[in-house]
């Protein structure tokens, strides 16, 4: 397994824990579904690329860098750390392992 399906997995689990926690925290529906269906895009898109399918490698980059972005539009607004700052430094390092691999 390739450095960039770890991450894509790794970053994909993070994303589902977060709308799961953020729906049980602050009973967030949004952070629920975007989350979870970010989440779960990127792990099934590691596992293809696991099984060597191309393309799911551009589609996990481009889901991380969207998030990336998402979570930096939220830092700017909201001003709180938690969470979007260790989702924005986690998907950076993940982009860069999936660029990388």
């Amino acid at each position: 397994m390739s450095l960039g399906t770890i991450a894509a997995i790794a970053y994909g689990i993070l994303s589902l824990g977060g709308g799961v926690f953020g729906y049980l925290q602050a009973k967030s529906t949004p952070s629920l579904v975007s989350g979870g269906v970010s989440g779960i895009v990127l792990i099934v898109m590691g596992i293809l690329q696991s099984q060597g399918i191309g393309w799911a490698a551009a589609v996990a980059i481009a889901i991380t860098l969207l998030l990336v972005i998402v979570f930096i539009v939220r830092l700017a607004k909201t001003r709180k750390l938690m969470p979007a700052a260790l989702m924005i430094a986690v998907g950076i390092v993940a982009l860069l392992m999936m660029t990388l691999a």
